[in-house]
């Protein structure tokens, strides 16, 4: 594998950057990394334990490289999934296989269900999907209230909620919002600097968490589609969110090493086990393309 080279694309509305690891003799498609709003910088660890494959990450629009140009301040799962759409489409090596993880998943659901025919195989990592949760309307009433924090308050005290949501095991209550947080408890800034345009509190906490997925399109796609969930991580939204999407689509999730950061390495300042994590991401991929080999042969 290459060291990355940067690449930079011209979509409507953004200028999106992406990096290539290129594996000159592979056989196999590109694998794509991504997650949202986490950008390229999260799998370098992971992205290395596939030299021996093309590996693509990618800066969400709006986060870290890849800058806007329209001066809007949301982004939607199917504008994000536009932009990987045309990613590929420059590969010019599709169908790839992708990897994605968090708010990363949900747009790459959101791509699978609009073009199947650029992903050979998706492995989706805890997509917060809290529109399929049972307790959806407390779900959803609490990442409102991250985000309507964070427009009052500014970073410190939306963080620390968003904090205690993602960690929380089991059903959201119904007076999440009322609880109180302190900031300090978590390190977190008290003061209020001003700046609301953290791509996370900003935008995802509603654009993300409130998509409604395409099922049916889903269901229908010759895309193999492998819903993950972390060892570590059950009973929290997105664990649990996993579990629901997979139930939608007729399926079980795949348990993953560790938790909702599993592959990190000490990106963020997080690791979870990346090398565990990696050989079952590797799995799950043979797998998949020998189940497509035998239905090829079979069809």
């Amino acid at each position: 594998m290459s060291e990355p080279k940067t690449y930079t694309l011209n979509v409507p509305g953004a200028v999106v950057a992406y990096d290539v690891r290129r594996n000159e003799t592979t056989t196999e498609p590109p694998l794509v990394l991504i997650g949202s709003p986490m950008g390229a910088a999260g799998f370098g660890t992971l992205a290395k334990r596939f030299s021996d494959r093309t590996v693509v990450t990618y800066d969400p629009r709006g986060v870290e490289r890849s800058k806007r140009t329209d001066g809007a301040s949301e982004t939607t799962p199917d504008e994000h999934a536009d932009d990987l759409s045309r990613i590929i489409s420059a590969l010019g090596a599709g169908p790839i296989d992708l990897f994605a993880s968090s708010g990363g998943a949900v747009n790459a659901l959101a791509l699978v269900a609009k073009h199947p025919e650029q992903v050979r195989t998706l492995i989706a990592h805890e997509p917060p999907a809290a529109q399929e949760l049972p307790d959806r309307e407390q779900a959803l009433a609490a990442n409102r209230d991250v985000h309507e924090t964070y427009l009052r308050m500014g970073m410190g005290p939306a963080m620390a909620k968003f904090i205690t949501l993602v960690m929380l095991k089991g059903a959201v209550p119904a007076d999440f919002g009322e609880r109180p947080v302190d900031p300090a408890m978590f390190g977190l800034p008290t003061a209020d600097d001003g700046a609301r345009n953290d791509p996370l509190l900003g935008q995802n906490m509603v654009t993300c968490t409130h998509y409604r997925h395409d099922f049916d399109a889903l269901r229908s796609a010759a895309t193999r589609i492998v819903i993950a969930a972390g060892a570590e991580s059950e009973g929290e939204m997105a664990n649990r969110a996993a579990h629901a999407v997979a139930a939608r689509l007729g399926t079980a999730p795949v348990i993953f090493p560790s938790g909702h950061g599993g592959f990190l390495g000490g990106e963020y300042g997080q690791t979870g086990q990346p090398d565990a994590f990696a050989a079952t991401l590797r799995e799950v991929l043979r797998t998949s393309r020998e189940t497509a080999d035998r239905t090829t042969v079979n069809a």
